[in-house]
């Protein structure tokens, strides 16, 4: 959520340090939006996100098409037009992008976002030319004097779009259980619709339209790099970092360390015995307990039901203690199976669950194996397998215990 606030900031700096650019700087107003959307718009295709890639698609016709307009001059009913229609038409796609689920670029049904892109862009040419041809005619021009579709600043339909857009994308960006954290994309979509309402609300000031469009383009590009850092080191399941986030941790550790493999007892009876979804609560449960690890472990998804946990600047026998708290927690608590219709927020089923017959309770149990660099484990790859062994050592040794 800093990213965007920031942005925001720099660009009403940007925008205070306007007047103080030299002439042979003054075409970053017009050139720089331009290429970042355009090359956010690149982004989204390449990456597939298709809510990102209709986002920065709208905000990159919106630019072109006003800034075309301006040609005409600032007070021309081109102008007003265009300005008219980006301020309806971008809220309203990002609301039915906001609405409809992701789906990504390359999918058989987007053709009709390509259909709906198109048939914008030729509405708006064609009520812009209103007066220079006869087939627009000059019906448009009275139109958009209705209270409804008068501006600057935003009409009162962008305004009301916009409200109906921003508040999708806040119910959106919200976690709710069991997601637990904001996803980048989801805060960049509330983000650049703020960038993009301040833009319209302050075409009027010099510069202004550039600078807030530019960083609108901004928060939904680094939303995307944030979004892709996230997929790549971030497991989805249980928001621990990902086996791909620890071995580039593994690569910078010091010489003292201590490295601890925990695995799921009988992980498989659950799944055959109460289904995957009761898997995922284990996994997510496990997971939670573990990333509150003491002693400064940070805790790693591994794979399937096996976590790891790095405890840098601690010997094994100083990380003992810390993982047998985490074995015992993890073993006391009554895991509620959840029924289909529980609610998913906490509150509400602490509250329902007085009211209602007493759910079903599992308890989760794990095995521990904890390593340090000894010879001849010197490497920490090789501390990992160490510590993988004495897991083994555990569950042949009768399961929910630590074992060196």
């Amino acid at each position: 959520m800093l990213a965007p606030a920031g942005i925001l900031l720099v660009a009403v700096l940007a925008l205070a340090a306007g007047p103080a650019l030299s002439p042979s700087l003054s075409g970053l107003k017009t050139l720089g939006p331009f290429v970042l959307l355009l090359f956010g718009t690149a982004m989204g295709l390449w990456f597939n996100r298709g809510r990102s890639f209709i986002a920065l698609a709208s905000l990159l016709g919106a630019f072109a098409g006003y800034s075309l307009a301006l040609d005409f001059g600032a007070a021309s009913f081109a102008a007003r037009a265009v300005f008219t229609a980006a301020a309806i038409f971008v809220p309203l796609n990002f609301l039915l992008a906001l609405i409809f689920p992701e789906r990504g670029v390359s999918h058989h049904f987007n053709y009709r976002w390509l259909m709906l892109g198109v048939v914008e862009v030729l509405f708006v040419a064609w009520i812009a030319s209103a007066g220079r041809s006869s087939l627009s005619g000059t019906a448009w021009e009275d139109m958009l004097e209705h209270w409804l579709l008068r501006s600057p600043p935003t009409p009162i339909l962008g305004r009301l779009l916009f409200v109906a857009a921003f508040l999708a994308a806040l119910w959106r960006a919200w976690p709710r259980p069991p997601r637990t954290h904001t996803r980048p994309l989801d805060t960049g979509m509330v983000g650049a619709l703020l960038a993009f309402f301040i833009a319209c609300e302050w075409a009027g000031t010099s510069g202004a339209f550039s600078a807030f469009m530019m960083a609108a383009g901004a928060i939904l590009l680094v939303s995307l790099l944030q979004e892709s850092h996230r997929l790549a080191f971030r497991d989805e399941l249980t928001g621990l970092s990902s086996r791909r986030a620890l071995e580039e941790r593994l690569h910078g550790l010091g010489p003292a360390y201590a490295i601890a493999m925990v695995d799921v007892d009988h992980f498989k009876r659950f799944n055959d015995t109460h289904g995957h979804d009761i898997g995922d609560q284990v996994l997510r449960l496990v997971g939670s307990r573990l990333a509150q690890a003491p002693g400064g472990g940070t805790a790693y998804r591994y794979g399937g039901e096996e976590f790891c946990i790095l405890f840098p600047e601690l010997g094994v026998e100083e990380t003992l203690p810390h993982v047998e708290k985490l074995r015992a927690d993890i073993a006391a608590y009554q895991m509620a199976v959840r029924k289909p219709d529980r609610p998913t927020d906490p509150e509400t089923g602490t509250r329902l669950r007085h009211l209602r017959s007493t759910e079903k309770t599992l308890s989760v149990t794990v095995s521990i194996g904890v390593a340090e660099p000894v010879e001849p484990y010197a490497t920490p790859a090789e501390v990992l397998i160490a510590a993988d062994r004495a897991l083994y050592r555990a569950k042949e040794g009768g399961r929910n215990r630590v074992s060196i």
